[in-house]
């Protein structure tokens, strides 16, 4: 039987600020990328989110980002590879801490919005993060985008893997994400994300956004916390891919 993991972005709120619908949503998935304070999150919510999601049997990841809480860390900044470095041994650190109060351990790292994209097309600021990973903890997995540059740095690295996908995400031809600012990069129609997602799973197939058919190996899929209706849905689509024969699991 297929083995798919199920993630989340999850621990975005901050200070006063709420964001998601984190506690329900950890009922669904499991695996948790938990913000590390610098694109959202901060060290209550970080503690709070890794207490329940090791309440609700959900693998703990960190999700490092750019330190940009105004831009959600969506926007793209100049950096190096050494700060590229150093900002995700940080923030990998700091989770590990609350991870270690709670007695549980990290599964995974996976890169927060621009520094994911980043990544995922640039080889000098992947292999910076892989080798955070590696330096940081060489049991940890690598999370990223599938067929990216951050999967080659990661095997360079000699990592454990996971190539991620998105269900409610459309694709560029070269398998790379289509930037938020287009108006074509969401899918929102439920049951076109739902089909997408069952064909890259059993088919290790993608359409892009011309109608061309690009390669796409999951390990594990990704559905969006700050969905409104991101409960809903990923509800439905266990079940849809259960009816295919497929079993949600994390890798731990």
């Amino acid at each position: 039987m297929t083995t798919i993991d199920l993630n989340c972005d999850l621990g975005e709120s901050f200070g006063v600020y709420n964001l998601g619908n984190d506690e329900k949503v950890l009922e669904e998935i499991t695996s948790a990328n938990i913000a590390c304070g610098y694109h959202a999150g901060d060290p209550n919510v970080m503690e709070q989110t890794v207490k329940i999601a090791k309440d609700k049997n959900v693998a703990v990841g960190a999700h490092p980002g750019l330190p940009d809480l105004m831009g959600f860390g969506r926007r793209t900044m100049q950096v190096d590879p050494e700060e590229v470095y150093n900002l995700t041994v940080y923030q990998i650190h700091a989770l590990q801490g609350f991870c270690q109060i709670h007695d549980t351990r990290m599964q995974h790292v996976k890169a927060h919005g621009a520094l994911y994209n980043m990544a995922a097309k640039r080889p000098e600021i992947a292999e910076a993060i892989a080798g955070a990973v590696r330096d940081t903890d060489p049991r940890l997995i690598l999370f990223g985008l599938a067929g990216s540059e951050l999967i080659t740095a990661g095997k360079k690295a000699g990592l454990k893997l996971a190539q991620e996908v998105f269900a409610d995400r459309t694709y560029q031809p070269d398998g790379t994400l289509t930037p938020r600012s287009e108006e074509n990069a969401m899918i929102h129609d439920p049951e076109e994300a739902i089909t997408q997602v069952k064909r890259m799973v059993t088919e290790g197939t993608c359409s892009a956004v011309d109608g061309s058919t690009i390669r796409m190996h999951a390990d594990t899929i990704c559905v969006h916390g700050d969905n409104p209706e991101a409960l809903k849905f990923t509800r439905h689509l266990k079940e849809e891919l259960k009816a295919e024969g497929i079993k949600v699991g994390c890798f731990l």
